[in-house]
């Protein structure tokens, strides 16, 4: 996609959104810049949310408008990553994603930037990076149970080490569906257990064990003192099933 027809695409996005569910975004920016993420490579910021600029353009300087900015090179440079890189549903996205952004943050929220949040320790645990082992509670809410995180799901059982080892086998619902697995060689602070197969695609899904930790003991807390053990074990396809299938 080329920059004119990114820009012109951009605006027509904008536009097909009403005015009363902008929340005050007023305008769609596009730049050429590529704006990479400052410690995880291969991300890239695609645009975000200015609320309140000055608006040097209009009669009144202090006039305070807010709008949506978009870095078509971060665009490009993605594409370049990903041959199959959807250039319009990452614009439509995008778009629709700043204007949300906004109206939370007027409105006080913070679930968008939790979210966000949530997505870049998701991508540290794909690189094999350190990263925050409680980030998907920071993801969206399943009405199934767990979290969904970039496509992602997590479900956490929670359970003290005495229940651990009397354990033989694991079983969680997972999507609505009773599923039994090993137990993993040890508990440790947590343990992911990764359902190879269960999803299609590149989407995984966890089944996440987490120690439960003793009265006035904070599991969080616990991180900021020393390291978190934490384990992670694939699961093959020939190894879990469903329970009554």
């Amino acid at each position: 996609m080329t920059f004119a027809e990114f820009e012109h695409r951009a605006h027509e996005i904008f536009d097909a959104i009403p005015p009363e569910l902008r929340g005050g975004v007023e305008y769609v920016a596009v730049s050429e810049e590529a704006v990479p993420h400052p410690e995880l490579p291969e991300v890239y910021t695609l645009g975000e949310c200015a609320t309140g600029e000055l608006d040097l353009g209009m009669e009144t300087p202090e006039t305070l408008r807010s709008g949506v900015h978009l870095y078509y090179g971060s665009f490009v440079a993605l594409a370049e990553l990903d041959p199959e890189f959807d250039w319009e549903g990452e614009l439509h996205e995008t778009v629709v994603h700043e204007v949300r952004h906004h109206r939370e943050s007027t409105a006080g929220e913070d679930a968008l930037e939790e979210f966000d949040y949530a997505a870049d320790e998701n991508f540290k645990r794909r690189e094999g990076l350190p990263f925050d082992p409680l980030f998907y509670r920071s993801g969206e809410p399943l009405d199934e149970g767990g979290w969904d995180v970039d496509g992602d799901v997590f479900v956490e059982i929670e359970l003290t080490l005495a229940q651990f080892d009397r354990m033989k086998e694991v079983q969680a619902e997972v999507g609505g569906k009773l599923v039994s697995l090993p137990r993993p060689e040890r508990l440790g602070d947590m343990a992911f257990m990764y359902l190879e197969g269960f999803g299609h695609g590149p989407v995984e899904t966890a089944v996440v064990l987490v120690r439960r930790r003793g009265f006035g003991e904070s599991f969080r807390g616990l991180f900021h003192r020393e390291e978190p053990d934490v384990g992670e074990w694939s699961v093959e396809p020939e190894d879990w099933f469903l329970v009554g299938d």
